[in-house]
């Protein structure tokens, strides 16, 4: 398999740009590209690589074949998400917390891509990943709320450039740990992925960090805990809770993301995080906005606050 990068395709990290291109997971990509199954320019590569104008990537993987024949997505009707907006091109679902947005390597079959493939069989193709489709920006398994999903490959495309922009608007509320210093912040940490699995963790440029930009402000301080507003301008893996655990406020009920010092234990099941409102422009040109209440789990912690 050869593929030419196309100038629009510069800069983006090789594992990542294959995981948008090839119907097989990231780490799958990453094992082939350090068994030099996945050449640049006839090289081996590193996985970390950012890729220039006019390269050619070839896979030379014999398993390839069988890799993608084998991660297949199959659609579930029994997956249950709420639809609070749809139009021709898109949909706005509210997610609820423990749906995957699409299949890990493991290919769970209950997630959001295999609910919506069920319902709009249509959009099988729309995307870049066949084991994502429509799906243009994700949640993390245990976050809820607001996502969009694209019906075409004309919205597709659309948001793609508007989130690369940074033109659609995301507020998340989420519960942290500690006392506020103060009452709005602006967090910016480049991030990469950790040496712990499955985590991503605060580090220079020079050690791979991307670029991240966080804001927050105080919506109501708790005793040990403080309620927030956070807008994220940029959409790296695990943001919001990897920039909030590195200035010592931790997400409450992340197990992931935590500290030490965090002693006092709320009953829940999940991090307090929930995107709670989207805004942008559509294809029409017509501004949208969306809201989102907190479940009712998160609700009833806050009231035992109180």
């Amino acid at each position: 398999m050869i593929i030419k990068i196309k100038p629009e395709q510069v800069d983006q990290r090789l594992d990542k740009f294959l995981t948008n291109n090839l119907p097989i997971t990231r780490s799958q990509i990453q094992k082939l590209i350090k068994a030099g199954k996945i050449l640049v320019n006839g090289e081996q590569s590193s996985v970390h690589r950012f890729l220039k104008g006019n390269e050619v990537i070839k896979v030379v993987a014999k398993d390839i074949d069988k890799i993608t024949e084998i991660k297949e997505l199959k659609p579930n009707k029994s997956v249950k998400f709420k639809i609070i907006y749809e139009d021709d091109n898109i949909l706005v679902i509210d997610k609820p917390a423990g749906l995957l947005a699409h299949p890990t390597e493991q290919m769970e079959p209950k997630t959001l891509a295999s609910g919506l493939l069920a319902r709009y069989p249509q959009i099988k193709n729309v995307g870049e990943n066949k084991l994502r489709p429509g799906i243009v920006h994700r949640l993390d398994k245990n976050v809820s709320g607001l996502i969009i999903v694209c019906k075409t490959q004309e919205a597709f495309h659309y948001f793609k450039k508007q989130f690369q922009k940074r033109k659609v608007k995301k507020i998340y509320t989420a519960l942290v740990h500690g006392k506020m210093e103060k009452n709005e912040g602006t967090i910016d940490l480049p991030i990469a992925r950790s040496s712990s699995k499955g985590k991503m963790a605060v580090k220079s440029q020079a050690q791979g960090g991307k670029n991240a930009i966080t804001k927050y402000w105080l919506n109501k301080q708790f005793n040990n805990f403080a309620l927030l507003d956070i807008e994220i301008l940029t959409g790296r893996t695990h943001q919001i809770r990897a920039h909030l655990n590195a200035i010592q406020h931790p997400i409450v009920g992340d197990k992931l993301y935590t500290q030490k010092w965090v002693k006092e234990k709320l009953e829940i099941d999940r991090p307090f995080l929930h995107s709670s409102y989207l805004s942008f422009k559509n294809l029409d040109g017509k501004t949208l906005e969306f809201k989102s209440k907190l479940p009712a789990k998160l609700i009833k912690i806050l009231e035992n606050l109180t």
